[in-house]
């Protein structure tokens, strides 16, 4: 008896390990939890028995809501100064929803040229801040706990018709009163550095000279082989190769390993990821349309993208000084151009060279 039940019980221990075995060896992705904030956004266009005349009254009243919401004064104005804390460099500011528009060349002052892209602010205004003991992140961490220091702060970009969207998405800008907007971020605040909400983000949020961080995603390619997605060099055209000159070849997966190595790079999906450039300068702004010169072609994404823009973590390029805060408010007689005292403004006279 005592025998049997050694064996029975050393079978459940065993099944039990095994199960676990099993069980860990699969790969379990982390839990994705969608915000409360976020709302679904698309809902279905249908035709709902309207006359042209109703469809006039329903232009009107959403051409004098979005009048209203750009003669609206901005919140900030009613902040008294005492309330504004002062910035140090471990303060995180809000940034900017922002369209890239294309590439510009610049010339330094001594003739040097080089590439820039362009990214255009687009009607941008605070929707809500969540304090940090409020907020709930979307990947839940064990230590977000102990970390929770950060607000959440919630911008729109690009004012849209509110009969395009669901309801449930225009209740986020109930409460603003504003008119619901195309693209909606977040961006991580320091609680001092918060913003009342309905305040008008300009390009002039940022400084010439200042270096950010962008954040945008990567062009779609859709499915690729590897000689586009990893840059192989491929098979020879002919000695003997048969059908197999864009193909990876051996990827060494026999003998004792029998199975695809984790990392093998092999043909797949190419493109349309979310991918950080670290570390831009801003070389001119214009105030009069609200576009930014950054440095270099490498921004993700085509012509026409959306990307994030803030205040760059990299160490040796954080901000020395105290920048707009918590951001630059309307003022009507600002400059049209700010340069970059590197860059050579148009409107002087260029570089002459005498002959010796």
């Amino acid at each position: 008896m005592a025998s049997s039940n050694i064996k029975k019980l050393c079978n459940a221990f065993n099944k039990m390990k095994l199960d676990n075995i099993i069980v860990r060896s699969y790969y379990q992705p982390p839990r994705y939890r969608p915000p409360y904030w976020f709302l679904p956004k698309e809902r279905v266009i249908s035709e709902d028995m309207l006359t042209q005349e109703n469809r006039d009254f329903i232009e009107e009243v959403r051409q004098d809501k979005q009048n209203l919401q750009k003669a609206m004064e901005s919140p900030l104005s009613k902040v008294e100064s005492a309330q504004i804390t002062q910035w140090t460099p471990f303060t995180r500011r809000v940034g900017l929803i922002a369209r890239k528009i294309g590439n510009y060349p610049l010339w330094s002052k001594d003739g040097k040229k080089f590439q820039t892209t362009l990214v255009q602010v687009v009607d941008n205004h605070v929707i809500k801040y969540i304090p940090p003991e409020e907020y709930k992140p979307m990947q839940t961490k064990k230590l977000w706990k102990e970390k929770r220091t950060l607000g959440c702060m919630l911008v729109g970009s690009e004012t849209i018709d509110p009969s395009t969207v669901t309801k449930d998405y225009c209740g986020l800008f109930t409460n603003v009163g504003m008119l619901p907007k195309r693209h909606l971020c977040r961006f991580m605040v320091s609680p001092h550095a918060q913003l009342p909400t309905g305040t008008p983000l300009f390009a002039t949020h940022f400084r010439v000279g200042d270096y950010v961080d962008v954040r945008a995603k990567t062009i779609d390619r859709g499915f690729q082989g590897v000689m586009k997605r990893w840059k192989f060099k491929g098979m020879p055209a002919s000695h003997g190769v048969t059908k197999t000159h864009r193909r990876p070849g051996n990827i060494g997966g026999g003998g004792e390993k029998g199975r695809v190595w984790p990392g093998t790079k092999m043909p797949g999906h190419m493109g349309n990821s979310w991918r950080i450039l670290r570390g831009v300068k801003i070389l001119r702004i214009n105030t009069e349309y609200n576009v930014l010169w950054m440095l270099g072609v490498g921004i993700p994404g085509e012509t026409g993208a959306m990307c994030y823009i803030y205040d760059t973590i990299l160490p040796l390029r954080k901000l020395k000084t105290s920048p707009p805060f918590p951001t630059q408010p309307f003022v009507e007689d600002l400059p049209q151009e700010y340069f970059d005292e590197a860059v050579h403004p148009f409107d002087e006279s260029t570089i002459t060279y005498e002959e010796s």
